[in-house]
């Protein structure tokens, strides 16, 4: 029997969530999306504003082929090659829903309203590349709402700052250690370091650090089950939330010190972080777990669409669940590596695994529009 309490914590659970300060953005993209009207059908109805896309998207959206072909049929004509077809398709979707979620950023201030493209994963141990990257990306889309996606490897970091600095809002992904994450947050405050002296007016600068959730337990829960003792079995789907949750604490601390007091004087926006991958991988878990669990103020969770509905449908928004748990989130932790599971280990493999796998969706997509443009008669080279 559900108590009066459950029944109102489950009552409108998107409306409560971004009334408790946690931006709700959709993580997932498709031409068919747009046109369809369902993009616009979200924002208005649960509380979704805004989008978020990877490699692995866009191959699911574009190797579906639906509401590409007019657009293939005319890239065969003209000879591009693969790379140019698909960087143009990607950024005419992200242009379009920029423009669906353009009356989001102007009543936000440009808080929100952001629509997020990848640069070419192949690039994420290139530094150089991946600013040349991020620059055309940025023209391309030519939207003030558009966020540019850099991976925060270590070649990722520089580049960090440098588009930052150039005036670029971005939105850092594939983060999954503390340690990384605070060189994000430090890579960042420089970037508006270097924005600021130019004279940019940081207030027009956005950005968020994507940290990622469910894959944290799906590695350290495989090898708690291969420990298989009842003290490995009771530490199974903590330590994602953990690792989350001391990221804020780490996020708190970052954007209340000296360096930032001067940059926020300056009307210079925080970087806030980003829950990714919250979509569950076991199913034995609640499937609005790394939703209810991480409510914090001055967030942001993208969700794929079931996550979505499950949340409007039986999510349980019972306000901030995050800053209070830090002493916990530390005790479940040093007791996964009491285990003799490093934590070093499973995040660097985790943040190798992420950027191999945005490299082989990334090449399906190449070698699907390959396929698409050979069959109108064009050798995409």
């Amino acid at each position: 029997m559900i108590t009066v309490t459950e029944a109102t914590a489950t009552a409108g659970a998107l409306k409560r969530l971004s009334d408790e300060g946690v931006s709700i953005w959709l993580d997932d993209l498709s031409r068919k999306r747009i046109e369809s009207g369902n993009l616009a059908e979200l924002v208005g109805t649960k509380h979704v504003v805004g989008v978020t896309t990877n490699p692995s998207i866009f191959q699911a959206a574009i190797g579906s082929g639906a509401g590409y072909e007019d657009q293939l049929t005319d890239l065969a004509t003209r000879g591009v090659t693969v790379d140019e077809a698909v960087r143009m398709m990607t950024t005419a979707d992200v242009r379009a829903a920029a423009d669906v979620l353009r009356p989001v950023y102007d009543a936000t201030g440009g808080r929100d309203g952001r629509v997020s493209i990848e640069v070419d994963p192949r690039l994420a141990h290139d530094t150089r590349a991946t600013i040349a990257e991020a620059k055309q990306l940025a023209w391309l889309v030519d939207r003030p709402n558009v966020m540019i996606k850099i991976p925060a490897t270590t070649a990722g970091l520089p580049a960090i700052t440098e588009v930052i600095g150039l005036g670029i809002s971005v939105n850092v992904t594939l983060i999954f250690s503390l340690e990384r994450y605070r060189e994000v947050m430090d890579a960042y405050l420089a970037g508006l370091e270097k924005a600021a002296k130019k004279g940019l007016d940081l207030s027009t600068i956005h950005s968020v650090a994507s940290f990622f959730v469910s894959r944290v337990d799906a590695e350290i829960d495989k090898r708690l089950t291969v420990l298989g003792t009842d003290a490995a079995l009771a530490l199974k789907g903590k330590a994602a939330l953990a690792n989350a949750r001391l990221a804020y604490e780490a996020y708190e601390e970052v954007f209340s010190g000296e360096r930032w007091t001067a940059l926020g004087g300056a009307r210079a926006n925080k970087q806030r972080p980003l829950w990714a991958s919250t979509g569950v991988k076991d199913p034995a878990y609640k499937d609005t777990l790394y939703v209810d669990d991480l409510v914090a103020p001055g967030t942001v969770n993208t969700m794929p669409e079931a996550t979505l509905n499950a949340t409007a449908d039986h999510g349980r928004i019972t306000g901030d669940t995050v800053t209070g748990g830090y002493a916990q989130a530390r005790a479940d932790l040093a007791a996964v590596e009491a285990l003799g599971i490093s934590y070093d280990e499973v995040v660097q493999q985790l943040e190798d695994e992420g950027v191999a796998k945005f490299e082989v969706a990334w090449q399906d997509l190449l070698d699907a529009v390959t396929k698409s443009l050979n069959s109108k008669g064009v050798d995409a080279e």
